[in-house]
Parts: structure tokens; sequence; C-alpha cells
């Protein structure tokens, strides 16, 4: 692949949360990306710095209101916005620039289904046909014909990207998945909430969203399409007392009598020459993926039970958000696809 010789202009729409901040870190040092514009509406006029202090010296842009920027200038936009407000700027924006939506408002298959899960009503229903997912692994070739891309949420990326090959490969039965998962609090989002408080956060542990969790369709759904058929899951997910990171630990039947040894081969043929995937030979922890783009698997066969179970740990804020935004960009403009993502985890 040759090198471009520019460098893309890139513009953060949204850049007062973690995952607006998170895209600024992993661009500011991309070869081939320079950052445009980031915009805030409650903190116009103020910079970048001033609402994140580690970019200070680094990235001091003026924040501006989204209205402001000229969308057909730039080469993409990542919109780093709530679900809900997402919609109405692609709706606005579609066609005008490449767009990486990290909201959830166009990662289901359609809009009806949106409003069960979401309990919100969409207004641009047509962008659900337009919107590729934005799973490199699994999606890398519409991913990069494609002007709108619906980047997965967290939980999923890790519940996915454990379960893909087993399902793909008719190896259990995908009617017997459980998901149990674990998540830091940078997932709930910058808003403090009486859940993320500190005193209810620290020393504790909880289970939410027990059995209506909206990211349980979005899994569901690629699942389901990987298999070819409908995939039932049980998805619980879990608040863990640290800032970042995902660890899933996916339960399911083995439909084929086949060993340890084979499943983990059929998941290297799958994941083959895909940059971000590391197998490991005992279960990961959350600091072995820390501030990087890498979703770490350990597969195990339970001989007495006959299950499979995997365990996959991502740093929700990279894998499950930025980085795999920033994954789906290279593809989008047909750079390298780990350009720009070279980030060694942070241990301890």
């Amino acid at each position: 692949m040759s090198l471009p010789n520019k460098k893309y202009k890139a513009s953060i729409i949204g850049a007062s949360g973690y995952t607006g901040s998170e895209i600024a870190r992993i661009l500011v040092n991309h070869p081939f990306v320079s950052i445009e514009h980031i915009t805030s509406e409650t903190h116009a006029g103020k910079a970048f710095s001033d609402l994140h202090p580690q970019f200070v010296g680094i990235l001091d842009l003026p924040l501006e209101r989204a209205a402001e920027i000229d969308v057909e200038e730039q080469d993409v936009l990542f919109l780093a916005l709530p679900h809900g407000v997402s919609m109405e700027f692609v709706r606005q924006w579609y066609g005008k620039t490449k767009l990486v939506d990290l909201s959830g408002d166009f990662r289901l298959s359609n809009a009806t289904v949106y409003e069960d899960w979401y309990k919100k009503r969409h207004v641009y229903a047509e962008g659900f046909g337009k919107a590729v997912y934005g799973m490199p692994e699994l999606h890398g070739e519409a991913i990069a014909q494609a002007d709108l891309v619906a980047n997965p949420g967290c939980y999923p990326t890790a519940s996915i990207l454990g379960l893909a090959p087993a399902l793909a490969g008719e190896l259990v039965h995908a009617d017997s998945v459980i998901i149990d998962a674990k998540s830091g609090t940078t997932g709930a989002g910058v808003k403090a909430s009486d859940t993320t408080h500190f005193s209810n956060v620290n020393e504790n542990f909880r289970a939410y969203g027990i059995g209506n969790h909206r990211h349980t369709i979005e899994i569901e759904e690629q699942l389901g399409l990987i298999q070819g058929n409908r995939c039932q899951v049980q998805f619980t997910p879990h608040l863990l007392p640290v800032d970042r990171g995902i660890l899933a630990t996916a339960y399911a039947s083995l439909a084929k009598d086949v060993s340890e040894e084979q499943v983990v081969a059929a998941y290297k043929t799958f994941y083959r020459e895909q940059p971000f995937i590391r197998f490991r030979k005992q279960a990961p922890s959350l600091k072995d993926v820390r501030g990087s783009n890498y979703c770490d698997i350990f597969i195990h066969i339970d001989p007495r039970t006959k299950r499979l179970i995997v365990v996959s740990a991502i740093d929700n804020l990279v894998k499950g958000a930025a980085g795999q935004a920033v994954h789906n960009m290279n593809l989008m403009l047909g750079l390298e696809q780990a350009v720009g993502l070279d980030q060694v985890p942070m241990k301890p």
C-alpha cells in the first residue's frame, strides 16, 4: 500500500466526554491525519485543553460550535455525541463527507428495533440502510467503501469478538450463549450520576440492566448475522470499581465434538491478518490491554459441562470506542488499517 502524499482533515464533533478526548489522544500522533476542528456546544470558545488538561501545550485548539464547521472541507468527522443527538447530525451531513458515528443511533437493523430498545424516536430511518456496522474484524471490506460507519458499543465489541468464530464455525449452539461482562465506570460517560458516584462505586460491585440492557440486541443481531439464524443471548453487565476496561466471559454449549486445540485453531484462522486480536494462554486482565486497541482472547472447554468458555478483554475507551473509530477511519480513507494505533498497553 502506497503512503498518502497529504494529511487528511479530521474533526471531532463533541469534545467534552471521554470518547472525544480519546479520539484526540490517538489522532494527535497519527502520521496521516490532522485534527482541524473540535466542537462543543456547551464550552465553545474555551480551549480543548481547558476541558482536558492532559493536552496542555499539545492540543490547544479552540472549541467551536458544530454549525461553524465547513463539513465538506473535512475528510472525516467523528461524531462523539449522545444517543438520540447524533442522528440529527447524520441526517444533515450524510453525503457531504465520511462519518464515523460513535453513538448507538445506527448500530441496529432498523428504526423500529432502535426505538424499542433505546426508547427514543428516530429521525433518520433511512440511515440504517446506509450505515455499515464498524467492526473491522467482521466487516472490513464494507467499511472501506462506506460513507457512514456505526461504531460498535463497548460491551458488544468484547462480546462479539469473543464469540464470532465459534458461531461462524457452528461450533456452539446459538441459543445457549450467556455473556457475563464487567466494565469500568467510564463506560457510563463523563456525566456523573448516583450510580457512578465515588461512594457508590468504590469497594463495590453490582449487576445492572439485567435482561434488558440495550447492548443485548446489538450483540444478538451481529451474532445472528454470523450464524445465519437468530441468536438469543443472555447478557448481564456489571459495574467494576475501576476507571476503564471491559472483561467479558462468554459461555456456550458445544454443538460439535471438538478439542480445545481445534477451537483455538478455528479462532486463529478466522482472525488471521487481524492486527488487534491477541490469543492468550491464560485469561487476560484489564491491565493487559489498558490504553491500547487490542482485544485479548482466552479459550477454554470445560470437559465436564461440554461448554466453550471465552474470556475477552478490551479497553472500553479505545478498542471499545475511540481506537475502533480510528481503525474504521483508516479503512475508509484507504490507509493501512493499524496506522496510528500502535500504542502498547499500559501496565501497571
